[in-house]
């Protein structure tokens, strides 16, 4: 459960983002379709997120940007594919984030948000200024990487240019619509060759699997945009995964 800290620095508090400029985490003037989101962040509690939590010491802090945008095709949400050739995740979408920096400040305070919109910024080039943040996640768990990772929401409310910008990193840098995530056809369930089965997204050319399915499928959920989905549609992963 989140402290009674997170939750005043989540209401009230702003922070200086990755350009310099201050960052306030308000839901004021969201567009009316994300409004259920902004209501689901302000309740939800770390379990009916993830069985995978962190410890009570130990773990690396990071954040993710789950960043919300408007495009062509309506609502949409920015992934990232990691490079095929690094050693970890390779060639796995998922949002901009990870490590917190001793300058992004505070874990338990303004840090986490920090340094979402940091690493998004250098990830995809993303203009910080342009991101209304809304919302901050209880904290989560990877136990394979030992990150403890907080995710942030944001909206896209200028939206700029976005890219990989280091091919070595990121091999790409796309938007899929709300709509095929959650379009029944698009939905499938991961099985590990360790036995673990976790929801899945065909989308966009990729299979979006792990931690970042995991939290946009909960958001789903508790948004009420999930629509019935046939759970027993496998997809097995490879060993390596």
């Amino acid at each position: 459960m989140r402290s009674a800290r997170e939750q005043r620095y989540g209401e009230e508090a702003g922070v200086r983002g990755a350009a310099g400029q201050e960052v306030a985490v308000s839901a004021d003037g969201l567009p009316e379709w994300l409004d259920p989101v902004a209501r689901a962040a302000g309740t939800i509690e770390p379990r009916q997120l993830s069985r995978f939590l962190p410890p009570e010491s130990g773990g690396r802090q990071s954040a993710v940007l789950i960043l919300f945008g408007h495009g062509p095709r309506g609502p949409e949400l920015l992934l990232m594919e990691r490079a095929g050739t690094l050693r970890s995740h390779a060639g796995q979408p998922s949002f901009p984030g990870g490590a917190l920096d001793p300058q992004d400040g505070d874990p338990d305070g303004p840090g986490p948000v920090r340094a979402a919109l940091r690493e998004a910024q250098e990830e995809t080039g993303l203009d910080p200024s342009g991101v209304q943040v809304f919302g901050v996640l209880p904290r989560l768990y990877i136990p394979v990487s030992g990150f403890v990772v907080t995710p942030v929401l944001g909206w896209w409310r200028r939206p700029s240019p976005v890219g990989a910008v280091d091919q070595a990193e990121t091999a790409r840098v796309f938007t899929v619509p709300v709509a095929d995530l959650t379009d029944p056809a698009h939905r499938v369930t991961t099985r590990h060759p360790s036995g673990h089965t976790g929801p899945a997204f065909l989308v966009e050319n990729a299979l979006v699997w792990g931690f970042t399915a995991g939290v946009i499928d909960r958001i789903l959920h508790y948004a009420g945009w999930e629509i019935q989905w046939d759970r027993d549609k496998q997809v097995p992963l490879d060993w390596r995964s």
